[in-house]
């Protein structure tokens, strides 16, 4: 392959983007600005935007990002709340537990009446 001439080498290569789809797609692009009713200030920028169709921008992907932390942040913190709520529970129902077998109720009143 190293010995092709340059000739054959554009034509290997502008067969491979073809069959990959680069070529379709690039044509699109160029006929969309085209069709414009007004051409856009960057071009670039829609040529990426067209091309790039489902892939978020950088911009998009920070903020996905800080979403992200923010909510593993929250996640974290309704964790911590829930052991401590748990922890709560329990020291209740063992409270409670103990007051039972002492004859007491949950007003420390002894109940006599079994």
């Amino acid at each position: 392959m190293a010995s092709l001439k340059p000739q054959s080498k554009r034509e290997e290569f502008r067969r491979y983007l073809e069959k990959a789809g680069v070529m379709d797609a690039l044509i699109r692009v160029l006929v969309g600005l085209y069709e414009e009713p007004e051409r856009p200030n960057n071009a670039i920028e829609y040529f990426l935007e067209r091309l790039g169709a489902g892939v978020p921008l950088k911009a998009e992907l920070e903020a996905l990002q800080n979403e992200i932390s923010d909510l593993q942040r929250k996640v974290h913190d309704l964790e911590d709340e829930n052991d401590r709520l748990r922890k709560r529970l329990d020291s209740f129902d063992n409270t409670g537990s103990a007051e039972e077998e002492a004859g007491t109720g949950s007003d420390g009143v002894v109940d006599n009446h079994e």
